[in-house]
């Protein structure tokens, strides 16, 4: 039974969606500033990743990640490039899809944009100023904290703490529109040259965390499964949501709450940012490492964890995926003489190995152990291929549970193009197995590196020499 940690208990709880077989899940996408950093990537693929252990446990996902397009950094941005709001919002969602894409994350079944749900945000507005949950103020509307009567659970801070720390983020001007410094924007009146929408209350714009509210009901109804995104989002942001919420609907907004764990840099475990010039996006970085090395690094750390980023993970990440890759192709080469048959101890394995996965990956999505049992299983392939006489059906078997336990990982193996069809190479590679039979060992080492030369890796098997060409 799937067991998930609720940020708003504290505690692993057994999985039950509303629905039989349906999950509802919602995660909190970028604003659309900039291109998305590693610290916005580790989100996406932290819960791409759960997305996959959902639909390889047979649940169809209905799975929505909104675009914040418009709010104040976008305002500052787009003046700064010379370009409108809803041009750079254009420009960064664009982006976001390729570099997410390269990453191989799932698209989500919905992406709605802030921008194109005004009405909806009007009317929800409209409805928590009925029922006094809000009040305007100056052109702004603001949304009553203290009348919530759980503010400040999913947090598990103090209404006392709350407010100092409300206290020292908000300028006078805004303090004094407020009833109480722990109030927050729903709808901020336009200043002048500002992107704005008319409103019963003026001309403006929504707060950043109505948004999420209208987006997140809009297309999954008034109580969500999952709502997930990174842990810095728990308060305000998520906060203020089920305020929003659960005042307007009058039911629990969300059954189980996700949040994942943050991305430090070096071996020093410095915080990301601009100052210290560890500013790492996904746009530059998937120029010089290999985009599937990325996900796979990410992906292979339980998403409660934070994440050391580092040279040294992406060379570990890589090596073990070099495995796995070279694994798949070893089962491929013996299918050519493998004979026809079964093998009931294979299939028992590997019965086994999907068990102890599933028993990992159960306990709160524990990647970490899930991916240690896809090293058993890579082991056990390895060693069944080393077999003088091996099966079709065995490796055919294998190859299939290999595929779909990397799979949730977000890495799709496949069988590297080992076909050669320069006629000159192979009369090398047989002039080559001709000297090695005839123990003429410096002709065959000569042919080798020749062929190295021209991007030509031989491997030397017990069935036989094997060749491949080498990845750039």
């Amino acid at each position: 039974m799937l067991k998930i940690y609720n940020t708003l208990t504290r505690q692993k709880e057994e999985f039950h969606p509303q629905q039989a077989g349906i999950v509802n899940m919602y995660v909190c996408g970028p604003t659309v500033y900039n291109y998305i950093h590693i610290g916005n990537a580790r989100s996406v693929v932290a819960f791409d990743t759960v997305r996959r252990y959902l639909e390889f446990s047979g649940y169809q996902v209905n799975y929505v990640s909104n675009f914040t397009d418009v709010d104040d950094k976008m305002i500052k941005a787009a003046k700064e490039q010379g370009i409108t709001v809803p041009e750079l919002a254009y420009k960064y969602i664009q982006a976001y899809m390729e570099d997410t894409a390269a990453l191989n994350v799932e698209p989500a079944t919905t992406h709605p944009r802030a921008t194109e749900n005004i009405d909806g945000i009007i009317s929800f507005i409209e409805d928590l100023i009925e029922k006094g949950y809000a009040y305007q103020s100056g052109g702004d509307v603001y949304y009553r904290a203290r009348k919530f009567a759980h503010y400040g659970q999913l947090s598990g801070q103090s209404l006392d703490d709350l407010e100092v720390g409300a206290s020292e983020h908000v300028s006078t001007e805004e303090v004094a529109k407020k009833e109480d410094p722990l109030d927050f924007a729903l709808w901020k009146a336009a200043k002048p040259g500002e992107i704005k929408w008319d409103s019963p209350w003026g001309a403006g714009r929504p707060g950043w965390h109505i948004e999420c509210s209208v987006m997140s009901t809009k297309y999954l109804g008034d109580t969500l499964d999952i709502h997930a995104g990174g842990q810095d989002l728990e308060f305000p942001h998520h906060e203020n949501e089920i305020a929003q919420s659960e005042a307007k609907t009058g039911h629990r907004f969300v059954n189980y709450w996700m949040h994942n764990g943050f991305v430090t840099i070096g071996r020093d475990n410095e915080k990301m940012s601009k100052s210290l010039g560890n500013f790492v996006t996904v746009h530059d970085l998937i120029k010089e490492v290999d985009p599937q090395v990325l996900r796979f690094f990410m992906s292979t750390t339980q998403y409660r964890r934070p994440i050391q980023y580092s040279q040294e993970s992406l060379v570990e990440a890589q090596a073990n995926l070099e495995h796995l890759k070279n694994t798949y192709d070893n089962l491929a080469y013996r299918l050519k003489d493998a004979t026809s048959g079964t093998d009931g101890g294979v299939q028992r394995q590997l019965a086994d190995f999907r068990a102890r996965f599933v028993a990992a990956m159960d306990d709160d999505i524990n990647v970490q152990n899930g991916i240690a049992v896809v090293y058993e299983l890579m082991r056990f392939a390895n060693q069944y291929v080393e077999q003088r006489l091996v099966q079709r059906e065995p490796i055919v078997a294998i190859q299939l549970m290999l595929k779909r336990l990397v799979a949730v990982f977000g890495v799709d193996l496949a069988v590297s193009a080992t076909e050669i069809n320069d006629e000159k190479i192979k009369e090398l590679i047989e002039k080559r197995n001709a000297a090695r039979a005839e123990k003429d060992f410096a002709l065959s080492d000569q042919i080798r590196d020749q062929l190295r030369d021209q991007g030509i890796i031989l491997e030397d098997t017990p069935q036989g020499t094997r060749y491949r060409k080498e990845s750039n």
